[in-house]
């Protein structure tokens, strides 16, 4: 089976749940929307778990810190080190990849359907609803030329700064027992923040208007999620210190 025929078997299904939701609304672009939000709701186990583990790399920093400085001069020692700091904190630092890979087939499936739904659906009203207007757009089936694909890359940079990282979940310092790896990699994402954003605009000037509503959506709520679930963590955090009589740590 190649990429293009995998695409192809994720975009049916995508295809008759948003057809559905296009008959129930009566609107495509809407019907994008509430699309978004289901895709997204059920992956927001998979990210909850992103978040909640950036937390824990958060947390147990100073401890890896001290094993980095301690066994500076022994990698094997100190990848051993790391990995039985993970084991005891029950801390995976790969975990945080797996919304992206489960995302990357759904965003792809999309991009077939919304270019040409017809080949996936045999639905003529959604063949007709992908080429309505919504808001400024004259056809969502059709490149939107610059708002859409700005205010995509401003909420795509958003989305990576307040995950951190790319939301890979990788550590700052230390992963894989290697000292230098976290001085490595934080250039590197910090590039990737700047590139990226761009990187969506210069392609959202290129994709069908359907698909950027779709990603630009997406952005709003992994920021809107993020800003949760570190805010209930803050409280959670200040109640545990609370309860030992500790003064809350100021973040």
């Amino acid at each position: 089976m190649n990429l293009y025929t995998f695409f192809s078997f994720v975009a049916t299904p995508l295809g008759h749940l948003l057809n559905l939701i296009n008959g129930f609304c009566g609107d495509y672009g809407i019907a994008i929307i509430i699309f978004t939000l289901i895709v997204r709701g059920c992956l927001f186990p998979l990210y909850a778990s992103q978040i909640k583990g950036q937390m824990k790399m958060a947390d147990i920093q100073p401890k890896m810190q001290a094993i980095q400085k301690k066994y500076a001069g022994n990698r094997e020692e100190l990848g051993r080190k790391m990995q039985e700091l993970y084991k005891e904190e029950k801390y995976n630092p790969m975990s945080g990849c797996l919304p992206l890979v489960i995302q990357m087939p759904i965003l792809m499936g999309l991009f077939y359907l919304l270019r040409n739904p017809g080949m996936y659906v045999d639905k003529t009203s959604l063949i007709i609803a992908s080429h309505e207007s919504f808001l400024w757009i004259p056809d969502l089936s059709q490149p939107d030329s610059w708002i859409l694909p700005i205010i995509t890359g401003i909420t795509t940079f958003a989305s990576m700064s307040m995950t951190g990282m790319m939301g890979t979940g990788m550590p700052t310092a230390g992963a894989a027992g290697s000292p230098d790896m976290g001085a490595q990699m934080q250039p590197m994402m910090k590039v990737m923040r700047v590139f990226m954003p761009v990187f969506i605009v210069v392609m959202a000037r290129s994709m069908p208007s359907g698909l950027a509503v779709y990603w630009f959506i997406g952005n709003l709520f992994t920021v809107i999620q993020t800003w949760l679930l570190k805010n209930m963590r803050k409280k959670a955090h200040a109640a545990h210190q609370a309860s030992k009589g500790l003064t809350p740590e100021k973040s």
